[in-house]
């Protein structure tokens, strides 16, 4: 197994088990408020430490990013761990049992390594560049739809920035003439994950940071898939905006939801 693989399989799996435990213990999380509609929790922290520390003990010059301490710098800044300790916080809050650990491994620049584990279903997604990409070691592909007909999306709303929010709107109603369904779950790490393992047909969101999709990024394109920006290009890291599904179907939702683009994200 690669080496960094394993140590990110590690740190999702200790990670996990403190979301799972702290789940079966409601009155003891305890939310705080960052943002509009945006919370974290204790267990966020905890699960963010518990991965902090797997990661040092075997690569403590790597650089580490994550979205609730920010970048946390090594001597070793070519070799990024890109990490959501709990990718669906809001669902964790409410009792909704579908969230994840995302950790992502970029070196130099470009992502080799992508982990994504949800804790509850004890389902862990990998991929290794080069290598494809698994299910609990079970090799993924994604549906090869050929068309948008009778197709199920998963989407996310941009709850974060509302003025966007008629936008999506109007990207679901334009998809909605072909599509037979939408899935709107709470996690974009596990909704890239389920394009890769055929569960749905494809993915499109609005409000996404690096942390919640360079794993699921990865581990789409190593099932045979394509992930792309709005605008078809491949800035979906730093753009906040992302498609992902198999070739036609991603060249169909994007053909769907371009035109719908507001000005400033053409």
């Amino acid at each position: 197994m690669n080496p960094m693989l394993n140590i990110a399989i590690r740190a999702a799996r200790k990670a996990g088990n403190v979301i799972a435990k702290n789940y079966e213990r409601r009155d003891d999380i305890i939310t705080m408020e960052k943002g509009k509609n945006d919370y974290v929790t204790n267990v966020d922290k905890a699960s963010e430490a518990a991965i902090i520390e797997v990661i040092k003990k075997s690569y403590p010059d790597h650089t580490i990013i994550t979205e609730e301490s920010g970048a946390l710098e090594g001597s070793d800044n070519d070799v990024q761990w890109v990490i959501d300790p709990l990718d669906g916080t809001t669902n964790f809050v409410k009792g909704l049992p579908h969230f994840s650990v995302s950790i992502a491994i970029r070196v130099k620049g470009r992502t080799e390594v992508g982990v994504v584990y949800d804790p509850i279903r004890n389902e862990l997604f990998t991929a290794v560049r080069g290598e494809g990409a698994k299910l609990n070691e079970i090799r993924l592909r994604v549906k090869n739809k050929r068309d948008l007909t009778g197709a199920v999306l998963a989407t996310g709303f941009p709850f974060k920035q509302t003025k966007y929010m008629p936008m999506q709107f109007r990207m679901m109603e334009s998809l909605i003439q072909d599509v037979a369904d939408f899935r709107r779950a709470g996690s974009a790490a596990l909704d890239l994950c389920y394009v890769a393992a055929g569960r749905v047909d494809g993915y499109f969101e609005y409000g996404i940071k690096a942390w919640d999709v360079a794993a699921g990024d990865l581990i789409v394109r190593e099932a045979g898939g394509i992930v792309t920006d709005y605008n078809a290009g491949h800035s979906y890291l730093k753009a906040g905006h992302i498609v992902a599904g198999a070739p036609r179907v991603l060249k169909e939702i994007l053909n769907k939801i371009q035109p719908c683009l507001v000005d400033d994200l053409k």
